[in-house]
This record gives structure tokens, C-alpha cells and sequence, in this order.
């Protein structure tokens, strides 16, 4: 037996093993592939989903004119185009088939390198990759702020009867609108913040946004202000929007309680009216104070004789 040979044998493919790697490194950097699919895609209504690479050729030697950047999944090769306006950017639309929700892929980019002979083939091949299909999700508030009382829509897929909306820690009367809106009515919150607003249902939490509650005002009179001992006025309420489901309870205070007689009042779910009678007690001067969470404080004169 010839050891001498056995060992050379072995050194080469020692030697051969070692520079493979260096070699496929090499390969790598004649051509720059990132991946820039996400891995999650909202779904739409195409079931058409783009999946998109950056490949940059950065040696002179890399026929650039010969790129072949192709996307395989299911086990077929597509080849990708460049993107409208681009230079880099490749793309491939792929239609999800029916009851999917995933796909596996991976990219090869076939290419041309010069060499002393002519030309040589190339390609490199990405790592098998991912992305899945959210069929449940917010995509916006109908507006970013709106008075107590208000109808805000949110708009997104994958709503069910089920789903119900906070508004920060409070929950508000929501409408089912179809599979992609949900509405609901601004609660009776302080006014001048701004709120998160979250979609929940049994399939989870979704962010939805921010929504400011803006101040409004409600009209207030008192009819007659200047009353005789025992005497009754009405005290009228009016409000620029809608009570919200669960109406208004409206707190009504005075610096002169001896002089004021009167029971608690609310504007009912779905009126913009309500009245109260007020008798007059003891002789005194002084103000009632109207508060409601969301709209603006207003002082009512009255007097007792």
C-alpha cells in the first residue's frame, strides 16, 4: 500500500473541505440578497400577497445584466421583477390558494461572473423563510378626536359580534357594523385627553388608536333664577350630541343647599333634552354648578327670596 499517496489524498481533501466554505463566502459577497418580505401580511380581499428582495451586485466581475432572482414556494420556482422605479428591488405577487393562511419559501439568484475562460454560473440561495396572513385586525379610528356622545367608526377585518371597544379603561356602548367596522359612541369621559382605544373580543386585543375627547358645552337655564320661598323653577338641560348608550348622569351642586331643592337628573340614551323642577328653600344667593365628564363646567345664578 502506498501511504505516501494516501496521505497526500487526504491532505487535498482536507485542504478541499476547508476552502469550500471560503468559496461559497465568496460567491456571497459578488451578489448582496436581503430579504425584505414581512413576515406577517394583513389579508385583503385579493388573497394577492407581494414578496419583495433588495439585491445589489457589489463585484464588477458579476455580470449584472444576467441577475435571475427567483422565489420558490410550494415547490415552484417564480421568477421576480423589478419593482416599478427601482433598481434593486425584486418582487413576486403570490396568490394565497384557498384556506391557507402560510406560506414557506425561499430565493435563488442566479447570475453570471466573469472569468479568465468567459463566463461561469452562479447562484445564491436564501434561507427558508415564512409569512403569515392576519385576518383579524384595526386599521384606523374613523377620526382621532370627537365630543362625548359621538358615533366613531373603526375600521379593519375580521370583527365579529362578539368584539367590544375600550376606551381607556372604560367600555363603550359598541355597534357591530359588518366583518370590517365596528362603531361606537364616545363615552362620558373627562374632556382634553387623549384615550387608547382597543378592539376586544375572544380572539384577543387589538390596538386601535388614539382618541382626544374634545370639550362641549351644554346649554343650561333656569326658569325664573329669582324665586319666592317655596316657589318652583324648571332647570333645563340641553346637550349638542346624543346621550351615549347608558345616557348621562349629570351632577348638580350648589353654595347655597338650604336654598336649593331638587333631585338628581340624567339625559336619557339617545336625548339631547331634559328638565328638572327646582323649589326654593331658605332665603339666599349664590350659584348652581353643572358638571358632566366631557363637557365644560356651566355656573347658573339663582336667587331666593
Amino acid at each position: 500500500m502506498d501511504t505516501t499517496a494516501s496521505k497526500s489524498t487526504l491532505r487535498k481533501n482536507w485542504l478541499l473541505c476547508l476552502l469550500a466554505p471560503l468559496a461559497l463566502a465568496f460567491t456571497g459577497c459578488n451578489v448582496n440578497v436581503i430579504d425584505l418580505t414581512p413576515s406577517t401580511m394583513k389579508a385583503n380581499p385579493s388573497n394577492v400577497y407581494t414578496l419583495t428582495a433588495q439585491i445589489r451586485v457589489k463585484n464588477s466581475a458579476v455580470v449584472a445584466a444576467t441577475l435571475r432572482p427567483q422565489v420558490v414556494i410550494d415547490g415552484r420556482a417564480h421568477p421576480m421583477s423589478l419593482a416599478p422605479g427601482s433598481s434593486t428591488l425584486y418582487e413576486y405577487d403570490f396568490k394565497m390558494p384557498a384556506g391557507r393562511s402560510e406560506a414557506a419559501y425561499y430565493m435563488i439568484v442566479q447570475f453570471d461572473r466573469k472569468t479568465e475562460k468567459g463566463a461561469a454560473p452562479k447562484e445564491i440561495v436564501t434561507e427558508l423563510s415564512r409569512f403569515a396572513i392576519e385576518n383579524r385586525y384595526s386599521v384606523e379610528l374613523e377620526t382621532n378626536r370627537a365630543p362625548v356622545g359621538t358615533r366613531v367608526a373603526v375600521l379593519g377585518r375580521g370583527f365579529t359580534r362578539d368584539d367590544k371597544i375600550m376606551i381607556g379603561d372604560t367600555p363603550a356602548a359598541t355597534r357591530f357594523d359588518s366583518s370590517t367596522s365596528l362603531s361606537f359612541y364616545v363615552p362620558s369621559l373627562p374632556e382634553g385627553r387623549g384615550y387608547a382605544v382597543k378592539v376586544v373580543g375572544i380572539s384577543g386585543e387589538i390596538d386601535a388608536g388614539t382618541l382626544r375627547i374634545d370639550s362641549s358645552r351644554v346649554n343650561v337655564t333656569l326658569r325664573p333664577s329669582s324665586l319666592s320661598q317655596g316657589q318652583v323653577s324648571t332647570l333645563f338641560f340641553q346637550i349638542p350630541e346624543e346621550a351615549p348608550p347608558g345616557g348621562l348622569q349629570i351632577d348638580v351642586h350648589t353654595d347655597i343647599p338650604d336654598s336649593v331643592i331638587m333631585d338628581y337628573v340624567r339625559i336619557e340614551a339617545g336625548q339631547r333634552t331634559t328638565s328638572i323642577p327646582v323649589q326654593a328653600g331658605s332665603p339666599g344667593q349664590g350659584s348652581l354648578f353643572i358638571t358632566i365628564p366631557g363637557y365644560s363646567e356651566v355656573v347658573v345664578p339663582i336667587t331666593v327670596n
